[in-house]
């Protein structure tokens, strides 16, 4: 029998940034697995290759990223690795830049150039690992990137500038892929895209975010589907409809609606009012009963004034989100925004991004006290110190609410549903008692 033999070189691949970049990383690690590398993920261990995956969003993501590529220049130079890759959203938007201020890496690549990254490797592409990905993330959830790209305007926004426009993948075969997450023991997909409502239109010629979902569902196995990145103008709420009638697609939407006055709106180009934004979302609530929304807003965009902006902080009392959270607006080059005057202060926007914290600090606390005896589904997530760490299908991993359970209770293991009663809260979190397992 012939002995299937690694090859000699250790990678290790950095991922910065969201989910969506996490999923590029996955791909790189599976192509090169696939090749007979032995591969890491943001590893400690010794690699003589280092692929950093980086992210080119706002200002501190590019601020992370370049920190990131000198560390591993400076280890290269030091004589620590042999070879430097850089990959991602930051590379694809500044390669000549970059390539004249940090030489010491061996090649940069863009987002859409893993065929040119595995090549350098002396990695072949292997198209039939399309369905397949290794996860990086704990076995039992996954993140399913429906679609590439955006066709949005946005005024404020660089990802077309470095992801293009949107494409989205068949239907056949994001049911494949989660059919092998499935079978590797995935009991969650979480739904990315850089919008999620687009979906099908360039494929189909219609949205068809609704039909993906019904065929998700139907696969065996998985338990929970959660819809990331959704934009609120033209929302096909159809969707509702489904979440409403399908048990697996959990009660909860990310939406990032960025800010409430029309004024501000209309300069970021979002194509949507305020009225119609709380429109969406009453329908949202009276189909879902129960729906949980997560949010965010963009404070500090480019003639923001102090009424525009308390028109938000009142939008956010009135509505009462679920989840939330906040950015700062960054000026980014290229983008239509770039052309007005980032005349908001530094230490403004971070003031305003503070205090429409501490309002929504408040909602949380009085939604998560209004559970208390309540019985939910829980999924347990790890073990830390003398508690059970799970969620609940109106929670994503790291960005909300977590539910901690006593661990003298009984053993629970990771990826279990259990069934618990909440006994009490925080402004972020719940405490529970598990009911049966």
């Amino acid at each position: 029998m012939k002995t299937k033999t690694l090859r000699p070189d250790k990678v290790n691949v950095i991922t910065l940034g969201c989910s969506k970049n996490l999923v590029d990383s996955e791909n790189i690690i599976t192509q090169l697995k696939a090749n007979d590398y032995a591969v890491s993920h943001d590893a400690n261990e010794a690699a003589n290759i280092v692929i950093v995956n980086t992210c080119g969003f706002i200002d501190l993501a590019k601020e992370e990223s370049i920190n990131t590529i000198l560390d591993y220049a400076d280890r290269k130079t030091r004589g620590e690795i042999d070879k430097l890759y850089v990959t991602g959203c930051l590379s694809h938007r500044y390669k000549e830049n970059l390539e004249e201020e940090i030489p010491e890496v061996d090649a940069y690549f863009g987002t859409m150039e893993l065929p040119g990254l595995l090549n350098r490797l002396e990695a072949d592409y292997k198209h039939d690992l399309i369905g397949e990905r290794f996860i990086t993330t704990p076995e039992h959830y996954a993140y399913l990137k429906i679609s590439e790209g955006c066709n949005r305007t946005c005024s404020f926004c660089a990802i077309p500038l470095m992801r293009g426009k949107h494409v989205s993948r068949p239907i056949e075969e994001l049911v494949r892929q989660a059919e092998h997450f499935a079978r590797n023991g995935v009991r969650e997909l979480m739904l990315i895209a850089q919008e999620l409502t687009y979906y099908g239109l360039d494929l189909y010629k219609t949205r068809e975010l609704p039909r993906l979902l019904e065929a998700l569902a139907a696969v065996e196995g998985i338990r929970w589907i959660r819809l990331h990145y959704a934009y609120p103008s033209k929302f096909p709420r159809e969707i509702f409809t489904v979440m409403a009638a399908q048990p697996k697609v959990c009660n909860y939407l990310d939406i990032p609606l960025q800010h409430a006055s029309d004024a501000v709106l209309l300069r970021m180009r979002r194509q949507i009012t305020r009225a119609e934004t709380e429109d969406l979302i009453r329908h949202a609530r009276a189909v879902v009963p129960g729906i949980a929304i997560r949010t965010t807003f963009l404070v500090g965009y480019p003639g923001e004034t102090e009424e525009e902006f308390e028109e938000l902080c009142q939008f956010v009392r009135a509505m009462r989100f679920e989840r939330l959270g906040v950015f700062m607006y960054s000026h980014e080059e290229d983008t239509p925004a770039y052309g007005a005057e980032d005349d908001v202060p530094a230490e403004v926007k971070a003031d305003r991004a503070n205090r429409l914290m501490e309002i929504q600090k408040d909602i949380s606390l009085e939604l998560n006290e209004a559970r208390i005896g309540a019985e939910m589904d829980v999924l347990i997530e790890r073990k830390e110190n003398e508690f059970y760490v799970g969620r609940t299908e109106y929670d994503s991993p790291d960005v909300d609410n977590e539910v901690l359970i006593p661990a003298s209770q009984a053993y629970l293991r990771t990826g279990d549903f259990v069934r618990v009663r909440i006994t009490g809260a925080t402004d972020y979190d719940l405490e529970a008692e598990v009911v049966r397992e």
